[in-house]
C-alpha cells in the first residue's frame, strides 16, 4: 500500500471515529432531554390539576392550593379557554400573579400571544374540564431543557473548530518540515552527482581523442546523456532557491525535449508537437523540462503497446496565457482521482514513489506562477493534461 493510500485510510478512520463520538454525544443528550421533557410534562399536568382543584374549593383552602400551584411548576405555562382567550399563566412574567398585575409594568398582550403560539408549536395541549367547560393548558420547555438541547451542537462545533485549527497548524508545520527535508535532500543529491558527472565528461573526451570518434553516433548519444545528467543535477540544485526565468519560445523548448525523449522510449509510440514558434514565456528551462519529462513518462506508462502522445500549444491573448495540452491514448484516469494524482505518494505503479506529478505541480505553480491540471480523461481512451503559463513578463514567482 502506497503512502497516499495509507494517509487516506487514516483520514477515513478518524472521520468514522469522530462520527461515532458525535453520534454518541447526541444520543446520550437526547436521552437526557427526553427524560427531562417527560418530567416537565408531568409537572405541567400536576399544575393543571392544581388549577382545577383550586377553582373548585372554598376560600379557606385557596391559599394552600396557590402554594401548591406555585411549587409544582418549573416551566412557563398558559391556561386558555376554547377560544384561546388567556385565563391565567405562570412563569412568563415575574411582575404578574394569577389575579393581579403590577401597576408599574405595562401589560403587553402581543407578548402572551407570541408565547402561546410558541407553546402550541412545542407541545400538545393538556385538556382541563371545569364546570362542564373544556380549558387547555399549554406549556413550553424550561430554559434548562432548551439549553440542554443545543448544548451538544455547541460543544461539537467548538471541538470541530479546535480540531480544524489544530490540524491546519500541524499540517503547516509538517509541510514546512517536509520542505526543508526535501530541499536539503535535493541539494545534497546535486552535490553528490557533480563528481561522477565530471568524471564521465572527462572519460568521454579521452574516448574521442583516443579513437577519433568525434562523429561516432554512440559517443554522441553518450554525450547527450551526460549533458542530461548535468541538467538533472542542476534541477536538484535549484530546489528551494529563487529560479531565474528568461524569455523563451515555449514551442522550441517543448520540441527540443520531445525530440530527446522520443528516441529513448518504444518506437511504437508516436509523438507530435504543434503550435506557434513565436509564443514566448518566462521559463526556467531545466525545471520546465522536468515538468514535460514527468508528464511524458506518465503518458508512456499509461500506453500499453501502440499509442500516440501529442502536444498542442495555444495562446489566450486576452488573458496573456499560453496553454500546453499534452494528450495520450493511454488507459485514462477516473474523474475522482483528478486531484489525487498530484498528491505526494499517490501512484498506481508498484515501484513508483508517487512524487513526479507532485513535483510537477510545485514547479509550475510555485516557480512559474502557472497552473497544471487534468483537463480531460476517459477510461480506456486517454488523458489530457493542461499547463497554463503566463506569457506576460509582469509577475514575480513566489517561493513556498
Amino acid at each position: 500500500m502506497n503512502p497516499y493510500e495509507r494517509k487516506r485510510r487514516w483520514k477515513y478512520f478518524l472521520l468514522l471515529f469522530a462520527t461515532i463520538i458525535a453520534s454518541s454525544s447526541l444520543w446520550y443528550t437526547n436521552l437526557l432531554v427526553d427524560g427531562i421533557s417527560r418530567s416537565e410534562r408531568t409537572r405541567a399536568e400536576i399544575w393543571s390539576q392544581s388549577i382545577r382543584e383550586m377553582f373548585q374549593t372554598d376560600n379557606d383552602e385557596m391559599m394552600n392550593y396557590l402554594f401548591t400551584v406555585k411549587d409544582s411548576l418549573v416551566v412557563p405555562a398558559i391556561l386558555t379557554d376554547e377560544k384561546d382567550s388567556i385565563i391565567t399563566y405562570a412563569g412568563l412574567d415575574s411582575t404578574k400573579t394569577f389575579f393581579a398585575i403590577d401597576v408599574d409594568k405595562k401589560y403587553d398582550p402581543k407578548y402572551f400571544l407570541r408565547e402561546l403560539k410558541n407553546m402550541k408549536a412545542q407541545h400538545k395541549a393538556i385538556p382541563l374540564i371545569m364546570n362542564n367547560k373544556t380549558q387547555y393548558v399549554y406549556y413550553k420547555d424550561s430554559d434548562l431543557l432548551t439549553q440542554l438541547r443545543i448544548f451538544p451542537y455547541i460543544q461539537l462545533t467548538v471541538i470541530a473548530v479546535f480540531l480544524l485549527i489544530a490540524y491546519a497548524i500541524f499540517s503547516s508545520s509538517r509541510r514546512s518540515e517536509q520542505n526543508q527535508v526535501w530541499v536539503g535532500l535535493a541539494k545534497e543529491t546535486a552535490h553528490q552527482l557533480g563528481t561522477p558527472i565530471s568524471s564521465l565528461m572527462a572519460w568521454l573526451e579521452l574516448l574521442k581523442d583516443k579513437f577519433n570518434a568525434e562523429e561516432d553516433p554512440l559517443i554522441l548519444q553518450m554525450e547527450n546523456d551526460v549533458k542530461r545528467l548535468e541538467i538533472v543535477a542542476d534541477r536538484f540544485s535549484k530546489i528551494g532557491s529563487k529560479p531565474i526565468l528568461t524569455s523563451h519560445s515555449i514551442y522550441d523548448v517543448v520540441k527540443d525535449y520531445v525530440d530527446y525523449f522520443r528516441v529513448r522510449v518504444s518506437d511504437k509510440i508516436e509523438f507530435t508537437v504543434a503550435g506557434d514558434e513565436h509564443q514566448e514565456a518566462l521559463l526556467n528551462i531545466p525545471l520546465f523540462d522536468w515538468v514535460i519529462e514527468n508528464i511524458l513518462k506518465n503518458a508512456v506508462n499509461a500506453i500499453e503497446g501502440k499509442g500516440k502522445i501529442s502536444v498542442i500549444i495555444t495562446e489566450n491573448i486576452v488573458k496573456e496565457q499560453i496553454f500546453v495540452d499534452i494528450s495520450d491514448t493511454g488507459k485514462g484516469i477516473s474523474r475522482s482521482k483528478f486531484d489525487a494524482i498530484f498528491q505526494p505518494g499517490f501512484t498506481t505503479r508498484k515501484r513508483g514513489w508517487g512524487l513526479g506529478l507532485s513535483l510537477t505541480k510545485r514547479i509550475i505553480e510555485n516557480y512559474h506562477n502557472g497552473q497544471i491540471f487534468v483537463k480531460d480523461s476517459e477510461i480506456g481512451k486517454g488523458s489530457t493534461f493542461r499547463i497554463i503559463i503566463k506569457s506576460s513578463l509582469k509577475y514575480v514567482p513566489t517561493i513556498h
